[in-house]
């Protein structure tokens, strides 16, 4: 299986889906699945939404700017809506909200019930998280053959219990921490605001305690230049989904100033920059994303779809499958938000300029320059001007907690650690369009490989050190444990 370089793919996203026929739900009740006949891969209509969901997450980062633990949420949302509609129609499943809606008799549980249903959730559930593209979903439920101004509460309905599914998630996650109606005390009305009061104790200028995190000054892209504060500090207080708490599996400390682990570790980071090859930088572009990025939660669904692709997955499959997904994209953030913000540390950006000051090293200096020699303090992370480093502490790595956490989940999901993707990009692409490598196929041969290659490419790109990647790839293995039981009980499979 082959897929093209990210941006583009996301682009194709963005493209024209499939029209999926559902039949209407007053369907003869006699009329069963034809296992032959269903749907599957690409074409079944849990897929298609799941497709839906990452145009609206692109969409979302090009409206909003990159907002990753915002976006982990929606879909985590999303996902959990469409399988409450679901589990109405399947034989043992249990709902996580929807509460006082039967399981519809044996009879009623339907391939077309099951799409309505779902479709319904869906269309609620992103109208009210990615507002800004209901026309889009409306637009795809007519695709559907379905009326998106039915809003129906029937719970004896596919159509009024995806209604209720979505209604469901939405009213039982409001005041969950995340702020999303700015209704957390000290908000002011302020959709995600910082409620906690989070300030770091390092300014962009001075760089008073060099063990915590220090913002960093990035281009405008106008010639002037802006210090981002830091993204959604509050985090670590939202209520996860299945983790008992965020900080279930904090990990111990990360070295500190004055360690041997530290100084090794800043050194290579320096020493890996330096010396990065075209396979490298293509990596550090393919899991940092590009433009119309759909950020660490959206990717790991683009890897599910593609399990999906090549395992042929029915529509039960999909659901269940980006369901539990999702649930670990979602509660790794708020885990690794958890550890972020409870040690504040610092990142290679800073770390590199205090171990390094008026030294003489070999590193990148930028898309007109390449590799050259400078002063410790001009070290600058492998990444764009305008986009220089994430606005938030160090430890532990998010991109590695979750593709740690979804990796793991996709093994245990699958029973298999093979994945067997590839990816073709040209280097620099995104970071260095003026002084381009070679082209270069990117082989993600199983799923723990891939979640170890997304955490390396952040120790490639400068956003890193080991510590960050080693503690975060683990606690995302914890987390997806820990998900598993909860996603055991709620498909009726107690462990």
């Amino acid at each position: 299986m082959k897929f093209i370089q990210l941006p583009i793919l996301v682009l194709a996203i963005l493209g024209l889906m499939i029209p999926t026929s559902c039949k209407d739900a007053t369907a003869d009740a006699s009329e069963q699945k034809v296992e032959e006949a269903e749907p599957r891969g690409v074409d079944n209509v849990a897929y298609k939404w799941g497709k839906m969901a990452l145009t609206a997450t692109a969409n979302d980062t090009e409206m909003f700017k990159p907002r990753p633990t915002i976006t982990s949420r929606y879909l985590g949302l999303i996902f959990t809506a469409v399988f409450d509609a679901w589990s109405r129609y399947d034989e043992k499943a249990i709902p996580v909200y929807l509460e006082g809606v039967d399981r519809r008799p044996a009879e009623e549980q339907t391939l077309s019930n099951k799409e309505i249903a779902i479709s319904y959730a869906a269309f609620r559930a992103m109208s009210e998280y990615y507002y800004s593209d209901e026309a889009l979903f409306r637009d795809f439920m007519t695709e559907l053959g379905l009326d998106p101004d039915d809003e129906s509460m029937d719970p004896n309905s596919p159509i009024g219990i995806g209604n209720l599914a979505a209604k469901s998630v939405i009213e039982s996650r409001k005041g969950d921490g995340a702020n999303q109606y700015g209704e957390e005390e000290g908000s002011n009305g302020e959709p995600y605001f910082n409620y906690v009061g989070y300030e770091p104790v390092n300014s962009p200028d001075t760089n008073t305690d060099p063990n915590r995190w220090q913002p960093k000054y990035f281009s405008d892209g106008k010639g002037g230049k802006f210090a981002p504060s830091c993204l959604t500090p509050y985090w670590d207080k939202v209520q996860p989904l299945a983790l008992q708490s965020g900080d279930q599996f904090r990990p111990g400390p990360p070295p500190m100033i004055g360690s041997e682990q530290l100084e090794k570790e800043v050194q290579e980071v320096i020493e890996m920059q330096a010396n990065l090859t075209d396979e490298q930088k293509a990596l550090v572009e393919f899991m940092r994303d590009g433009p119309k990025s759909v950020q660490q939660a959206g990717h790991w669904l683009i890897f599910a779809q593609d399990v999906s692709r090549r395992d042929n997955h029915n529509l039960d499959e999909d659901v269940k499958m980006y369901f539990y997904n999702q649930v670990v994209a979602m509660d790794a953030f708020i885990a690794s938000w958890d550890s972020k913000m409870f040690y504040d540390f610092a990142r290679p950006y800073a770390l590199v300029h205090k171990y390094y000051e008026d030294q003489i090293i070999q590193a990148w200096g930028g898309p007109a320059t390449g590799m050259i020699e400078m002063n410790g303090q001009q070290w600058r992370p492998y990444s764009p001007e305008t986009f220089l480093c994430p606005p938030f502490p160090s430890y532990v790595s998010g991109h590695s907690t979750i593709s740690g956490g979804c990796a793991e989940a996709l093994k245990l999901w699958t029973g298999s650690d093979e994945f067997g993707t590839e990816v073709e990009l040209v280097a620099g692409a995104l970071t260095e369009p003026d002084n381009l490598g070679d082209t270069v196929t990117i082989v993600f041969p199983t799923f723990t490989q891939t979640a170890e290659m997304a955490g390396i490419s952040r120790v490639y790109g400068g956003y890193h050190i080991q510590a960050d990647n080693i503690a975060g790839l683990e606690l995302g293995r914890d987390v997806a444990h820990e998900v598993w039981k909860f996603y055991k009980k709620h498909v009726g499979e107690e462990m």
